[in-house]
């Protein structure tokens, strides 16, 4: 509670030292219908009014081809009840409003074409100056220049930040619905795929099999290629991203094909085969609707990669092929017990505490490297974003939806390595026949821990680690069933269905039967992952090899 309350309170100093975002309402000189531009300014100047109609429409004096540090960068007659803009550089942010402010300034807009950044100062000279400074970027300015005639009016206000975005409410259904469906579905998939161990299908189906068991090697390479390739692509983004995008186009469109074609072959068309041919993946003659939904996915695949900028809808298109994805990975890797279940998600938390709260303290700007690789860095020439988030445009009007984040995100990572752990659960219940109680539960405390990470953004008004809420609301949920169960052994090393009952062929009471080979051979305790019962779905006869071959004798009438 004392961290928490301490993380709360450095989160609100920080904000007021580096400064708010506001907005500068620019209209042509007598006209009000006008656009919003983004500013950066420091409220100890002087504050901004709330509402744009409370704010003073003052014209804008264009000046940006000086830089205003001397008294003969002041044009003739000052600045009269007008708004400065300048260019930054060369001297102080306070000899620039100091000069403004004593040639009858109302107000300075401070143009730069490098990162924004607050105009800071000292205590007494925020004493001194009462008028409101704040930054401008230089693209805007051109913008602006473009947009409106020779003279321009000019309003700055500083809304308030609203304490929830509505997109919030998507984002949650999203998450939570993709980890639930997928948890389930690798759960369930995992069980069936038991019968078909020695049934003979085509290629297609085999290939809905193949799943990839983590272990504690694969667990700690796999930690050190995330802290690597986030720190190369902190120092080299603009170089890195585009191979982030290539590989976020092939998987998506892998992941969408997974998802995809279990309803498309129930369809009873397109079952006929491609002639014979030489032509790569096409020389086994894959039926004709599996072409048509390679082609589909592809090409949603390839329609995102080229509009992938495109800002009003681009995201939906990205959001679908990434819950495919994360889908995808859902079913296919596979974590046997709940040991390596805790060992990974401890470690992804460490991994995501660092990144976001301690790297800020070894970054030049200050900012956390997590963050400005998830959402771009500001001073990235590419001005591309990764693709590996889940992305939502805020629906409340705020200077943050102008300023800095349009969107609301939630990594990849914050779906994946939760609902691991629930398609671990799934598996887990049903070998041990108990209604799913640990997926239900684990799957509540996913929901639970992110409204967690929602609250504690609103309060922080930072960037989360939404693995720090997500791990223990998951891990300690689980946990607990299997404590109140008193199965947490079983869960624990993942050895927990129970056994088939023993089946004994009737004998004649009169014969002393022989041992049967069945009787002599040691039936080893199975693993999670060599199930073949299931109480809760009815599954497919056993192979004619499996079956029990016993044999029916008429009942002994002595008896």
């Amino acid at each position: 509670m004392r961290l928490m309350r301490s993380l709360i309170w450095t989160a609100l100093f920080v904000k007021q030292a580096l400064g708010e975002y506001g907005m500068a309402h620019f209209s042509e000189w007598g006209k009000s219908k006008g656009k919003d531009y983004c500013i950066f300014f420091n409220s100890q100047w002087a504050r901004l009014p709330q509402d744009l109609n409370k704010a003073s429409r003052l014209q804008a004096y264009d000046l940006t081809a000086s830089v205003l540090c001397s008294a003969s960068d002041v044009p003739e007659g000052g600045f009269p009840n007008r708004i400065a803009m300048v260019l930054r550089g060369n001297c102080t942010f306070y000899e620039k409003v100091r000069l403004a402010q004593i040639n009858g300034a109302k107000g300075l807009l401070i143009v730069s074409k490098d990162r924004l950044i607050p105009p800071f100062g000292n205590k007494t000279q925020y004493e001194e100056i009462d008028i409101p400074v704040a930054l401008l970027s230089y693209s805007d300015m051109l913008d602006i220049s473009k947009s409106f005639g020779e003279q321009w009016q000019v309003a700055m206000y500083a809304p308030n930040e609203p304490v929830v975005d509505y997109n919030m409410v998507i984002i949650f259904l999203m998450a939570v619905g993709t980890v639930a469906v997928g948890g389930y579905w690798a759960g369930s998939r995992d069980i069936k795929k038991r019968y078909m161990k020695h049934k003979r299908d085509d290629s297609t189906e085999k290939q809905d099999e193949e799943t990839v068991d983590v272990t504690p090697i694969m667990i700690a390479v796999f930690v050190v290629m995330c802290c690597s390739m986030l720190v190369l692509l902190y120092l080299f983004y603009d170089h890195l991203v585009y191979m982030i995008i290539v590989i976020f186009c092939l998987a998506s469109s892998v992941g969408l094909y997974s998802c995809l074609w279990p309803f498309v072959r129930r369809i009873p068309f397109g079952k006929c085969r491609i002639p014979e041919n030489n032509l790569p993946y096409c020389h086994k003659r894959p039926q004709v609707r599996m072409l048509l939904l390679s082609v589909f996915c592809v090409g949603v695949s390839v329609t995102w990669g080229v509009f992938r900028n495109e800002d009003q809808w681009a995201w939906v298109l990205q959001d679908a092929l990434g819950i495919a994805f994360c889908l995808y990975m859902l079913k296919t890797i596979r974590l046997p017990t709940f040991k390596a279940c805790t060992l990974l998600l401890v470690v992804l938390f460490v991994y995501d505490v660092f990144f976001v709260f301690i790297t800020p303290y070894f970054t030049k700007s200050g900012e956390s490297i997590m963050v400005e690789v998830a959402a771009g860095p500001s001073g990235s020439s590419t001005h591309e974003k990764l693709p590996m988030v889940l992305k939502v445009p805020r629906l409340n009007f705020s200077p943050l939806a102008l300023c800095d984040r349009p969107f609301s995100l939630l990594g990849f990572g914050d779906i994946l390595v939760p609902g691991l752990l629930v398609a671990y659960c799934h598996r887990f219940d049903i070998l041990m026949q108990s209604s799913r109680i640990y997926f239900l539960a684990c799957t509540v405390g996913y929901g639970i821990g992110l409204l967690i990470t929602f609250v504690a953004l609103a309060l922080m008004q930072m960037g989360q680690p939404a693995l720090l809420y997500l791990v223990p609301c998951t891990l300690l949920t689980s946990l607990a069933v299997a404590l109140w169960r008193k199965e947490l052994p079983l869960f624990w090393t993942g050895s927990g269905f129970v056994p088939p009952p023993i089946v004994m062929a009737p004998i004649n009471c009169t014969q002393t039967p022989a041992p049967t080979e069945e009787e002599t051979t040691a039936n080893p305790e199975p693993q999670i992952s060599e199930v073949t019962t299931t109480r809760s779905e009815d599954p497919p006869p056993p192979a004619e090899e499996d079956a029990p071959q016993l044999t029916e004798e008429p009942a002994d009438k002595s008896k």
